[in-house]
């Protein structure tokens, strides 16, 4: 149900304001109210500022009180990119990785992508289900109150029809909003093996059209990269997708500088992710066309490779966001403290663009700014408050999960108290 609520006396609440991406040295710029007031109705935010001024407009105000002091109040965390629906585990190639096997070479032992997807295939839909309901609330416990979930577990018609149909019913029952994208190009199948051109006229003539059909994503992504899908291969598929209605991102750079960085720009993709090796072109190509670089720290650290270029990208005035990558295979983690730790320590990002790139910055790779990301009258009430009094706790208290109270339109939906 959608509430009415006043938080207050919160001893900073982070607005994260705006209605886009933040870029540069915008996305340092936080501007904590002090003693703040945050005032939901319906579900909608209506009113910010501080808790003397916010508390003489509230006269006749009927709703539940929330008391914060000496607690943060910040916007709900988005995790803007995650592969949250699979079945299976890959233990076996984690000890893999752990002895020095790369990417490509798991991949050619029969591990990797293929392995999830052989997992995948076999899962009924109700198991899917199940096991990404859990997931959610891990996430949900983390402070993550909007989730991007990635098909790609299938390769094949029924079973990324069938991840897509999964994600919609987390989205109708799980508290937290998912924002589907189709990644049919995540990997070539075995039924494909030595016909990859093949393999992309499958997606781009029946799974395509059929995913727009039933109304089962918002997004097509591809995973351009060394030893996966060329750029003509992405620049087709993805073309496709736009012209049957859906926004663009890209796994693009991750392995090697392919030039994904530069087809995200060409195409005008909403975000290109990864990015470890996107060049110095394809950043400023991003910069200029207004693709978000979204950052996995994550999963380079991991798969112990070197970090995206963060500052460089922030300082070359590109949007940066930041997420998990939540996957059975190079991330098995929903932990937004570990990610911000990363960013921070990791890609020399200041906390003040950590928040921004976890809120406004992720929202914004979701083609949702307009609408959540930040604490502003008129957006919905998605929000979290902490266990302590201020934003920088978070890497401070590194990798601890600090939230204390999630809300969801409003709600309380994840409330620590209620836990023990």
């Amino acid at each position: 149900m959608n509430k009415n609520l006043v938080i207050r006396h919160a001893a900073q609440v982070v607005t994260c304001s705006g209605t886009q991406a933040k870029r540069g040295k915008e996305m340092a710029m936080l501007s904590p109210i002090e003693d703040g007031c945050v005032v939901i109705e319906g579900g909608e935010i209506t009113a910010v500022g501080r808790t003397g001024e916010i508390e003489k407009q509230l006269c006749g105000f009927t709703g539940e009180v929330i008391d914060a002091d000496g607690k943060a109040v910040l916007p709900g965390f988005v995790d803007s990119h995650t592969h949250t629906i699979f079945s299976g585990d890959r233990v076996e190639e984690f000890s893999w990785r752990l002895v020095g096997k790369s990417f490509l070479e798991i991949l050619e032992r029969g591990g990797g992508i293929i392995s999830t997807v052989r997992a995948t295939r076999a899962a009924p839909a109700e198991a899917l289900y199940e096991e990404a309901f859990l997931r959610l609330d891990s996430m949900l416990a983390h402070g993550v109150t909007t989730v991007e979930i990635k098909s790609g577990y299938g390769l094949d018609l029924d079973t990324e029809i069938k991840q897509l149909e999964v994600a919609r019913r987390l989205d109708a029952t799980h508290p937290v909003d998912v924002v589907p994208t189709f990644l049919g190009a995540h990997a070539t199948p075995p039924e494909y093996a030595g016909n990859q051109d093949g393999y992309v006229d499958f997606i781009e003539d029946i799974v395509l059209p059929a995913v727009c059909e039933k109304e089962l994503a918002e997004f097509c992504d591809v995973f351009c990269d060394t030893g996966v899908f060329s750029v003509e291969q992405a620049r087709k598929l993805l073309q496709r997708a736009k012209e049957l209605g859906l926004k663009l991102k890209l796994h693009a750079d991750e392995i090697a500088c392919l030039g994904g960085a530069e087809l995200s720009a060409e195409l005008g993709a909403v975000s290109a992710d990864h990015l470890l090796h996107a060049s110095d072109r394809g950043i400023n190509a991003m910069a200029e066309a207004g693709v978000i670089a979204g950052l996995l720290p994550g999963t380079a650290f991991c798969l112990g490779e070197r970090f995206a270029r963060a500052r460089h990208m922030i300082e070359s005035g590109l949007a940066v966001a930041l997420a998990t990558d939540l996957n059975p295979g190079t991330f098995y983690s929903e932990s937004i403290p570990f990610v911000f730790a990363l960013a921070v320590f990791g890609m020399h990002m200041s906390v003040e663009e950590t928040v921004t790139a976890l809120t406004i910055n992720a929202a914004a790779a979701l083609g949702r700014a307009d609408r959540i990301g930040s604490i502003d009258p008129g957006k919905k009430a998605d929000l979290i408050i902490l266990t302590l009094p201020s934003y920088v706790h978070i890497p401070y208290r590194t990798g601890v999960n600090i939230v204390d109270t999630v809300v969801k339109n409003g709600s309380v939906v994840w409330d620590r108290s209620r836990e023990r």
